[in-house]
């Protein structure tokens, strides 16, 4: 278990409502990993250090924390250049602390749920794609501190290419067996077509109850828990839609979060491509969480870099149960409102799905 310092860098005009709902989630996902949060701090910058990212000073104060504390990881709360990540190590490295930013930290997650071969690949690439810049940066500062001779930038360019080349031989073979996974995806999408079996995919922020409600209509048992990014692999199940006469195919996606880079969503592509052959999209949201608007949006603008802002939709608000009034609830009209853990509002939800795919 780690001892993590968490520190999330705002501008003054963020309000301090926002800027603490950012270190609240910083502070869950750490908890989702296994860390313990010895210290949470937000400095408020009109612009991010090119070095350290968070400024000497700051620096100079995590060090002194994390020599009194035993803390032996610092999070930073956005994504770091591979040069920052450098010189906060080098810094820190008397009180032999790791540094990680906020995709470091997802990726150590999505590492530890990961169960089929498709999502640890995923994760595999992932992780090569947001590593590789900062294994080429330390190659080269390395060269340059040990003052290499020969062709131009010594031994560190050397080193450097050698790396790269490693690299893209590693990210090739991972793309390899994807393209194959992909392929048996592609195969089992046309059977369905074939069969003319309509597909229905749950799309949502992380811990919404995307699985709960996979099982709660497909009579499973998946595991679903109260923590972010519990499950990353594709589950499908057979649902019966009484209006349709029949079944549909429900799939759950991995959760969306925000601050997700666009590497990293394109690295799970062949998992998203449910959402993107689906004939309908569930969007699960948490009607309890008091920011479930704010997620809402989030959910959107993903949705939308991955081309499926025009994908037929339906709003799902789960957790309904744990919503104490009824002026807490969203008064579009549109919503399906329903509780994936005692089963209720189910039956009206079979029967939007059945309008919309009629």
């Amino acid at each position: 278990m780690y001892n993590a310092i968490l520190a999330d860098l705002v501008h003054y005009s963020v309000p301090k409502e926002l800027a603490l709902d950012r270190m609240a989630e910083l502070e869950e996902l750490t908890r989702t990993f296994g860390g313990v949060a010895v210290v949470k701090t937000i400095q408020r910058r009109a612009m991010p250090d090119n070095r350290t990212f968070i400024g000497k000073g700051k620096v100079d104060e995590i060090l002194a924390q994390a020599k009194t504390l035993g803390a032996d990881l610092l999070i930073i709360n956005e994504v770091l250049k591979p040069q920052q990540v450098f010189n906060l190590e080098e810094a820190l490295r008397p009180a032999k602390v790791k540094v990680w930013d906020r995709v470091d930290l997802i990726l150590q997650i999505f590492e530890k749920h990961a169960r089929t071969a498709e999502a640890k690949l995923e994760i595999e690439l992932a992780r090569l794609r947001h590593m590789g810049p900062r294994i080429f940066n330390m190659g080269a500062e390395l060269g340059r501190q040990r003052g290499g001779t020969g062709t131009r930038g010594g031994a560190g360019e050397g080193n450097t290419e050698a790396m790269k080349r490693h690299l893209r031989e590693q990210e090739k073979a991972i793309l390899a067996k994807l393209a194959k996974c992909q392929s048996v995806r592609n195969e089992h999408q046309r059977n369905r077509q074939r069969h003319d079996k309509k597909t229905v995919a749950l799309v949502g922020y992380t811990n919404a109850g995307k699985t709960s409600l996979l099982n709660a209509l497909g009579k499973r048992k998946e595991y679903a828990a109260d923590k972010l990014f519990a499950t990353l692999d594709t589950r499908v199940a057979d649902v019966y839609i009484p209006e349709l006469q029949g079944t549909v195919l429900l799939s759950d996606t991995i959760g969306f979060i925000q601050g997700l880079p666009p590497s990293l969503i394109k690295a799970f592509a062949s998992t998203l491509s449910e959402a993107a052959n689906a004939d309908l999209l569930l969007h699960v949201v948490d009607a309890s969480d008091p920011k479930h608007v704010e997620k809402m949006a989030v959910v959107d603008g993903i949705l939308a870099s991955i081309g499926l802002a025009d994908k037929p939709m339906i709003v799902v608000m789960n957790k309904i149960d744990q919503v104490k009034s009824e002026k807490e609830k969203v008064k579009s009209g549109t919503e399906i409102f329903v509780s994936a853990v005692q089963k209720t509002g189910l039956d009206d939800l079979k029967s939007a799905i059945a309008k919309s795919l009629a």
